[in-house]
């Protein structure tokens, strides 16, 4: 579902794959667009950059300097309006150019959709602690297992979904969402990914989403999906 609602470079050694996807595109004959996204979680860039290799001629770079501005509040109570949010902040920042930001979760549903927007923030938030030296994404994977403890297989049905914003100049352009269906393992899964990956079981392939590798993940993932439909909505639109 679709809404309507050349400055400094990025600095990409710490980025490979966005450089040498950057360096690729400034060959090519057809006229390079520049997207500018508002995150630096590595997970995400990854997921970016692998959507990004589909599509000739576009480039998506992280938001120069983000690690000097001040991060909005993220309160609000949907996924739409965090991305909303976040995209017309961060836009600020690069007068005359599209920024992109999203917000994304895991809704499971015999939680009654928890954890939702708080998915980043779900262990936290409940004062769940877990075992030293785990990292923030395995306690949260660690505190959702707890919550399903005694839910049976047929029950621990779920969703990845992510609303993507785009703005420029402080004004929201448009929204998109993307949405993919899975189940939640009992045990983790799988060493790449993050976030819940290791337990978001995709059965229609077998594998969790920790399991498949990143071109693959693109095609199935919700921030694939979202990004997706906002580059179609994009297209036909004289941005």
């Amino acid at each position: 579902m679709v809404k309507k609602c050349h400055p400094e470079s990025a600095d990409l050694h710490q980025f490979p794959v966005l450089a040498k996807l950057r360096l690729r595109l400034r060959c090519s004959p057809r006229r390079m667009i520049t997207l500018y996204v508002a995150t630096s979680n590595p997970g995400k860039l990854l997921d970016f950059a692998a959507a990004a290799e589909e599509e000739p001629g576009l480039v998506i770079v992280p938001l120069p300097r983000l690690e000097a501005i001040e991060p909005p509040a993220e309160d609000e109570a949907t996924f739409e309006g965090n991305a909303r949010a976040k995209a017309v902040y961060y836009s600020r920042f690069l007068p005359g150019e599209i920024v992109l930001a999203d917000d994304s979760g895991l809704e499971v549903d015999s939680l009654e959709g928890e954890p939702g927007v708080r998915s980043a923030r779900y262990a936290s938030d409940a004062g769940f602690i877990g075992s030293p030296g785990t990292t923030t994404d395995q306690r949260n994977n660690l505190y959702l297992l707890t919550r399903l403890r005694g839910v049976s297989a047929g029950r621990r049905g779920g969703r990845y979904r992510c609303v993507l914003a785009a703005a420029r100049d402080g004004k929201c352009l448009l929204t998109a969402e993307g949405v993919v269906e899975g189940e939640i393992l009992s045990a983790p899964r799988g060493n790449g990914g993050f976030g819940y990956d290791p337990l978001f079981y995709l059965s229609e392939i077998g594998k969790t989403m920790a399991e498949i590798d990143l071109a693959t993940k693109h095609g199935l993932s919700h921030r694939g999906r979202a990004l997706g439909a906002l580059l179609a909505a994009m297209s036909g639109l004289r941005l």
